[in-house]
């Protein structure tokens, strides 16, 4: 059995997640993610994909996420026609992360039309919602802990990696002529201490590891986010303001809901509403209740008084008219609306209200990107630019650290230090060139590993012969 591997994105960046195995007459594509952040990173989204997407067998991800799962539309559209193996909890995040993104990159086409900005005369999306939806006959769930067969010579079992719900760590059994293998990919691993999902699950072995190394290189700031988080509403209540948090729809809300329930319960913040006030934020809270097994909230969401996602001060905004009418909101109230970087989505039209009001605060909860309207608000701009006009910033501008949804270095080395074989080959993977380098560095100074930071479209021989 001989084993190859190529690597289709997640070289030295932290987006574009694809790698792709080819196990003898086998082949498998480990996640089928977009590329995202500066321009000549996206444009890979927008060339032809590097290998004939109608000879990929199947497809494996490790969790839903867009950098992970956002190009299943296209390479289905493209003649794929295999398997999509993921958790339970992953296939019902894929639909509506999918859905959503088809439904933005037929808006940006739009768009680019309507302002002529597009070198086409007719810009084209780079997927549908249509083709989104044509992605989900090929979905096949499986169960965290439970072995399944991909082919005669080769099996799957994912663990839990924390990170979101359903995220996974996979590990390949491959049996060969006369060696048993294991690849594993750690996927993105999550943190140790998280209120809501349970910890990654450490792994004895692996011959190949593939291991993320977004915070290869720092730590997390070692806090009690919820304190900061309450003197951020505390001043803007006493002020009568309102506080408004740009939030991600998937694991940051729904942490943000766990706090904020824990803080009034405890009367560390005022009984005042809370309203989510994003659509697929309210979509992916309602899956926690169905798969209980997968966090650790468990039995408190059906005792009353207990649930985080359902009580007397929270409220869930779907539409269009009852986004609006917050805008008549004058203070005693809390709201969570997407995106978290406020780049687009529901957020937009609060900035728009509300940066002028120096009574009202804005606080952001995650990383946000340079080039991002979060991040020129928190370096401090007067101005922010949206529907065409400047809008003055009088509003109390927050940041709120320790809230990162994966681990950091010393997380990551907590992880590694579960292995107790030494990997033939250790890629780091899904990480920024420094990042990733300098995880690579201390995996080989901690435990003499042979590491290995891949280029884009590199390719190894993993195994020969065995």
């Amino acid at each position: 059995m001989d084993v190859r591997v190529k690597f289709l994105g997640a070289a030295q960046t932290v987006t574009g997640s694809r790698f792709l195995l080819e196990i003898d007459n086998s082949t498998i594509l480990v996640d089928c993610g977009l590329f995202q952040g500066i321009k000549e990173i996206r444009q890979r989204n927008w060339e032809e994909f590097p290998f004939n997407p109608e000879k990929i067998d199947m497809v494996l991800l490790t969790h839903a996420h867009i950098d992970h799962s956002g190009y299943l539309p296209k390479l289905v559209k493209e003649g794929f026609k295999g398997q999509i193996i993921l958790t339970e909890p992953s296939l019902d995040l894929v639909k509506i992360l999918l859905l959503d993104s088809g439904k933005l990159q037929e808006e940006e086409a739009a768009y680019a039309q309507k302002k002529g900005y597009s070198r086409h005369e007719k810009p084209e999306a780079l997927y549908t919602v249509e083709d989104a939806e044509n992605v989900f006959g090929q979905l096949h769930p499986i169960k965290f802990d439970t072995e399944v067969s991909l082919t005669d010579r080769v099996s799957l079992t994912a663990y839990n990696a924390g990170h979101i719900l359903g995220a996974a760590i996979l590990k390949l059994k491959l049996r060969g002529n006369t060696y048993n293998k294991t690849i594993v990919f750690s996927g993105d691993l999550g943190r140790y201490n998280d209120p809501i999902l349970n910890p990654p699950i450490g792994i004895p072995k692996a011959d190949v590891l593939f291991i993320e190394s977004t915070y290869g290189n720092r730590l997390h700031v070692e806090n009690t986010p919820e304190f900061t988080l309450a003197e951020a509403i505390n001043s803007t209540y006493q002020k009568g303001g309102v506080s408004v948090i740009p939030s991600f729809a998937v694991g940051r809300t729904q942490l943000i809901l766990y706090y904020l329930f824990k803080l009034q319960q405890k009367g560390k913040i005022p009984q005042i509403p809370i309203y989510v006030d994003s659509p697929m934020a309210i979509d992916v809270t309602k899956l926690y209740k169905d798969y209980l097994q997968y966090h650790r909230l468990g039995p408190s969401l059906h005792e009353e008084n207990a649930n985080p996602f359902a009580h007397k001060n929270l409220h869930y905004f779907q539409s269009q008219e009852s986004s609006m009418s917050l805008n008549h909101f004058s203070g005693d109230a809390i709201i969570i609306s997407a995106s978290g970087m406020a780049t687009g989505g529901r957020i937009v039209h609060h900035l728009y209200n509300r940066l002028p009001n120096e009574k009202d605060s804005f606080i952001f909860v995650g990383y946000q990107a340079e080039g991002t309207r979060g991040r020129k608000l928190l370096d401090g701009e007067k101005y922010s630019r949206m529907y065409g006009l400047d809008v003055e910033v009088k509003a109390s501008i927050y940041y709120i650290e320790g809230l990162s949804a994966h681990a950091d270095e010393s997380e990551l080395l907590k992880w590694t230090d579960c292995i107790t074989e030494k990997p033939k080959i250790t890629f780091v993977i899904h990480g920024e060139k420094e990042s990733a380098e300098a995880f690579a560095h201390t995996l080989n100074e901690n435990y003499s590993w042979n590491t290995l930071v891949p280029n884009y479209l590199e390719s190894y021989e993993i195994f020969q012969g065995i």
